[in-house]
């Protein structure tokens, strides 16, 4: 069924009664009054309905970034993981080959070692400061959508309150 539009009210038309029917001015000053708070409400609803459209568009988008940025982390711990793994084989390398080698080597080869593992450090240590700021980033954005989420549920009770007036 059609919802009853403004205009309808405002149109809608009673026939005359001879004797006993309602008076024509008070009919139609209640369908002016009625006329008056139906349009406010039905423009209140179109309102609603097209935030409540925006909304879901904004909460699509967020999602999409939420998938970009969970994507990126793992690359990123992808990344961290080969990373360590070729400083580890590089480390190990360096290791057979000192043990292969004369003694001045095996000094050599030493600090060479002590080096890998110091870049090896700053390696874990860059990853740990870009996971806590993404952990931030995905906190906000997790913030964000709880906002949203608390806007859809305060307009949803508004729609229950204007359907129940009616």
């Amino acid at each position: 069924m059609d919802m009853i539009t403004p205009l309808d009210i405002e149109n809608k038309r009673f026939s005359k009664q001879m004797m006993n029917g309602y008076s024509v001015v008070e009919v139609d000053d209640f369908l002016d009054e009625v006329t008056a708070d139906f349009t406010k409400n039905y423009k209140e609803l179109t309102e609603l309905r097209e935030k409540v459209q925006e909304l879901n568009t904004s909460l699509e988008q967020y999602k999409n970034i939420e998938s970009t940025l969970q994507n990126t982390l793992v690359m990123a711990q992808t990344t961290a993981e080969e990373v360590k793994n070729v400083a580890k084989q590089k480390a190990d390398q360096i290791l057979e080959d000192a043990r292969a080698n004369v003694q001045k080597q095996v000094v050599d080869l030493n600090d060479e070692v002590l080096l890998k593992q110091k870049e090896l450090e700053d390696v874990k240590r860059q990853f740990d400061v870009y996971k806590v700021k993404m952990e931030s980033l995905l906190m906000s954005q997790l913030d964000l959508l709880k906002e949203i989420n608390k806007n859809d549920s305060n307009i949803s009770n508004i729609n229950n309150s204007i359907n129940t007036s009616f």
